[in-house]
């Protein structure tokens, strides 16, 4: 059955995350290049920083979340339910794994199932793929399924580059920009629009904002590939390691959208420390999200593990507002940096008009 296909290549994508190495080889995030302007006379208290943001009509404690990653196979609704659980402990966001499983076979929907009281509290992203939104009888299918779990909003995942390399992907793409117009009319959640590892360029984000999108997910390179992923899977692992470092650097997506002032632009693709999720904030991100270091945590510490690496995350990005002199999220993006890229945010944005 093709459920079945599909919630063997969802656990067989967790095992090779947890049990390989899948990040970029040559690429990086561009993150290790931005230096911030550090501030010696910063005049504030520490106990004075708020590191909160609003995200879909929530407050989170500091700007992250956790991406979308699994769903549809056993095991996976007790996974879901302890990050969720974790994630209300520390007031973040969290995304669920792709709904692909659950359009197939609709018994599978369970898996993505979290507790009522977790999701009035924190918000709750669903995700299903690009291909899977081109036909109208599948797009009223996803709206039940979201209606279902109760989520705060969609996310379609772009992600051409893993479905070519796949030996069972889905290779059409052509009808998914109008796919998300018509999600985006008919849907009463946001739809957010993300990629997988790959990057959004300027030129794309133009495209999606001319459909209605308000809030894109740039997810670039430098993190986990899933290329490299694919690599794991197929027979002819030459052509996927071709392709192991394809993608727009995190950073740059970030410049290229940087200047898209109705956009909320979350930053993830390699994602690592809570000194990342600052940089991100500087360079014009609501917020940032990660899933591999995550994952890692929970299944080798367990919820405690998680738990403390997203303390020790909020933390570092509280010791980032200190340093460069903020008390508030929102003044994060007038923090002056250099780096490799010998442009600042304020001559790229003019550059690109």
């Amino acid at each position: 059955m093709k459920g079945d296909l599909t919630t063997t290549r969802k656990a067989e994508h967790i095992s090779i995350c947890l049990n390989q190495d899948v990040s970029y080889k040559t690429i990086k995030t561009g993150f290790e290049q931005i230096q911030l302007t550090h501030c010696a006379l910063p005049e504030i208290n520490f106990e004075e920083i708020n590191p909160q943001i609003s995200f879909l009509g929530k407050t989170l404690s500091f700007p992250l979340m956790i991406t979308g990653m699994t769903g549809g196979f056993e095991g996976a609704q007790t996974f879901n339910q302890q990050v969720a659980e974790v994630c209300q402990a520390m007031q973040i966001a969290f995304g669920l794994g792709s709904l692909r499983p659950a359009l197939e076979n609709p018994e599978l929907l369970n898996s993505f199932q979290i507790a009522p009281h977790l999701r009035k509290q924190i918000p709750i992203m669903a995700n299903i793929g690009a291909a899977q939104i081109i036909r109208e009888e599948p797009r009223q299918r996803i709206q039940q399924l979201v209606e279902q779990l109760e989520v705060d909003a969609l996310a379609v995942h772009l992600n051409p580059l893993q479905e070519i390399l796949q030996p069972e992907g889905d290779q059409h793409f052509r009808g998914v920009l109008n796919g998300i117009e018509q999600l985006v009319k008919k849907m009463t959640i946001p739809i957010v629009v993300k990629e997988t590892g790959a990057g959004i360029s300027r030129k794309v984000a133009e495209r999606l904002i001319g459909v209605g999108v308000s809030i894109i997910d740039v997810s670039g390179a430098g993190g986990t590939s899933w290329a490299a992923v694919e690599h794991f899977r197929v027979q002819d692992q030459a052509l996927a390691a071709r392709f192991w470092d394809w993608g727009i650097p995190t950073v740059q997506c970030l410049q290229e959208l940087s200047s898209f002032t109705q956009l909320q632009v979350i930053a993830s693709g390699g994602i690592r420390s809570g000194l990342d999720v600052a940089k991100a904030c500087v360079l014009g991100a609501h917020l940032a999200g990660a899933a591999l270091p995550f994952l890692k945590a929970l299944y080798q510490q367990g919820q405690a593990g998680l738990l403390q690496l997203i303390q020790q995350w909020r933390q570092e990005f509280k010791i980032t507002m200190f340093l460069t002199g903020c008390t508030r999220v929102s003044e994060l993006d007038q923090v002056a940096y250099h780096g490799n890229q010998s442009q600042d945010l304020k001559n790229l944005q003019s550059q690109l008009g």
